[in-house]
């Protein structure tokens, strides 16, 4: 079935993603970049106003909000069951890999109310498992070749959809006045929800768990968070400065209107292109070096530490079992092994995998296999998500699941949900874990929370 779709290319013209934005007036709007600007991973930029449905989860059962009609319904089934069949798995000849489709996020708790996995009863930031605005039509910047793709998308060929005045409505706002806007606001003080002694107490239980070989592994991770009361500018103006200071591959800002999410992820949970899936597990993290000789040296150091590459095969190994639920066996291949990723602050080692999609398995089928991340929970998966549950003793929320869209056509790019702020009534909240293995020094898992944290915020902001 062939897309019914219209687009018009026009010249950038010095149209920045973060002046439309800033200049979009609606509350439920979406920018989606990379500042990576190479290959496909960086070459577009996409933003999104005025959805026309909602589609929410919450412990198996699903909210979907027609927002041209202002009409809710409820179902009984979970909210990745729902949009795997709303999405038509439509062709396009588009040369954009996301034209409209679903954004948002799935969080942590999903898979742990999916497989019956206890959830610990504090709820504190109460937002759903499951939050995807549907989106008919889009702008997409090609950064590569300096230009503009209006985008507009009718995937139920609804009739009372007039593409050409869809069209109109993109270029109407790309006409209005595009102001820059310089933002000031006071210093923003985060604040960890743990004590050190708290925390180290949570990471030793953890290694007791694995001295007794019921798991291997145990991601564990702590909550801070911020008073930005009075600061109505804050969200966007802390985006500014993180796209500036911690540049990552995965930058977004999503705008549910109730709450907001906003993160620079370094790690792509699952890309989808046909049926080829791409998975891209991340372990092990040294700091930048102050020098190009420290850096070489934290490089070497970290490639030369057997717990931290000793972390990175389980984790690899972990997402080859992923794979193989819903990927031809013969098809799974490691395509790169260990190799080191540089980001402003910090450096990681990166492998990546890729396989092919079974005949009867889907896009939506895989993100359900991989998540959550072994990055974020830990080996073997199940029992490593029940011993988070109970140490962290609140529930997760969007941390540690994915975030991204889902394409009309089923096409997919999913980032891993860390290094991500959650801006919600008069609080914004952070959350950075640490994975614990048998050799962990504890007082180092405990530092790299720490570390983690402060590279998302002590660029503008202090950290307590």
């Amino acid at each position: 079935m062939i897309l019914s779709y219209q687009y018009e290319k026009i010249p950038a013209a010095g149209m920045s993603a973060l002046k439309i934005f800033k200049n979009l007036k609606s509350r439920k709007k979406i920018l989606l970049e990379s500042t990576s600007y190479h290959e496909q991973k960086g070459k577009f930029t996409y933003l999104g106003v005025d959805p026309y449905e909602e589609v929410i989860g919450n412990q198996g059962k699903t909210t979907i909000i027609d927002i041209q009609t202002n009409t809710t319904r409820q179902l009984e089934e979970h909210a990745l069951d729902y949009l795997k069949k709303q999405l038509p798995d439509m062709e396009t000849h588009l040369p954009i890999p996301f034209f409209g489709g679903a954004v948002g996020y799935v969080g942590y708790d999903f898979i742990c109310n999916l497989e019956d996995i206890a959830l610990p009863s504090m709820d504190e930031l109460q937002m759903p498992d499951v939050h995807f605005m549907l989106f008919r039509n889009i702008i997409a910047i090609d950064h590569t070749k300096d230009c503009l793709y209006l985008i507009a998308v009718n995937p139920d060929q609804d009739p009372n959809v007039f593409l050409d005045e869809e069209l109109k409505k993109l270029k109407n706002l790309l006409q209005t006045d595009m102001k820059d806007s310089n933002i000031a606001f006071p210093n923003i003080d985060f604040k960890s929800q743990e004590t050190e002694a708290s925390f180290t107490e949570k990471l030793l239980r953890a290694k007791e768990y694995i001295e007794r070989k019921e798991v291997l592994q145990v991601v564990l991770s702590q909550r801070m968070q911020a008073d930005i009361s009075g600061n109505p500018d804050f969200p966007f103006a802390f985006y500014e400065n993180l796209r500036a200071s911690n540049p990552s591959p995965y930058m977004f800002y999503i705008d549910f209107a109730d709450y907001i999410l906003l993160g620079a992820s370094p790690e792509s949970l699952l890309q989808v292109t046909g049926n080829e899936v791409v998975t891209n597990p991340i372990a092990g993290t040294r700091p930048r070096g102050a020098t190009q000789a420290e850096d070489a040296r934290l490089e070497a150091e970290l490639l030369g530490d057997e717990k931290e590459l000793s972390e990175h095969r389980m984790l690899v190994e972990l997402s080859n079992e992923d794979l193989a639920r819903v990927c031809k066996e013969q098809t799974i291949e490691l395509t790169t092994d260990m190799i080191i990723e540089k980001y402003q602050h910090v450096m990681h080692i990166v492998s990546e995998l890729k396989g092919e999609l079974r005949e009867n398995s889907s896009s939506v089928d895989a993100l359900i296999s991989l998540l959550p991340a072994g990055t974020v929970s830990g080996m073997p998966k199940q029992r490593a998500m029940e011993i988070v549950n109970e140490l962290e003793e609140k529930r997760r929320g969007p941390y540690g699941g994915g975030v991204g869209y889902i394409s009309f056509n089923r096409d997919l790019n999913i980032a891993l949900t860390i290094r991500t702020l959650i801006i919600k009534g008069k609080s914004a909240y952070l959350q950075a874990g640490a994975g614990i293995v048998r050799d962990s020094v504890v007082k180092k898992e405990y530092e790299e929370t720490l570390h983690k944290a402060r590279s998302l915020v002590e660029a503008a902001y202090t950290f307590s």
